[in-house]
């Protein structure tokens, strides 16, 4: 019996460096940029700052990343004129840091990482833990249970 070899799927979306002269990058992206913002925060030094960043992600769509040492607050949220197109909707009067904004090293590929990346406010715990020591004294994780004694 002889099976017919499933080919991978056509390849939708055109590498940045297989673009023509004068084709838009953002023509063929997912708005990538346009779905979130990002803050550069204070570089946490103690258990209050951790506290912050803990705080943080108890809100809906809102991480925490670090690139080059530089800590920074995730909004996961829409520009509100970005067209079912994904592309602006707005664009002569778009903000400036949109204008100052380019795509020579946008996330168009998808081959960038963040240094590290926090989702939830017990990964800050634990990180927090194990760079600053237990708050307190105190260590995050429950108490050790006693040993059972055998009779």
């Amino acid at each position: 019996m002889v099976t017919a070899r499933r080919q991978p799927p056509e390849r939708t979306k055109p590498r940045r460096k297989d673009l023509k002269p004068g084709e838009v990058l953002c023509t063929y992206c997912p708005a990538k940029c346009c779905r979130y913002f990002a803050l550069p925060i204070e570089t946490p030094v103690d258990w209050e700052d951790f506290e912050f960043i803990r705080w943080y992600l108890l809100h809906d769509r809102a991480t925490v990343f670090t690139e080059e040492d530089t800590w920074y607050l995730l909004v996961h949220n829409k520009c509100k004129v970005l067209r079912d197109d994904n592309l602006c909707g707005k664009y002569e009067t778009r903000p400036q840091i949109c204008r100052d904004y380019t795509t020579d090293n946008c996330e168009y590929e998808d081959e960038w990482v963040y240094d590290q990346y926090f989702e939830t406010p017990e990964q800050v715990l634990e990180y927090a833990e194990a760079v600053l020591g237990p708050p307190s004294g105190k260590n995050i994780r429950s108490p050790k249970p006693e040993t059972l004694q055998v009779k």
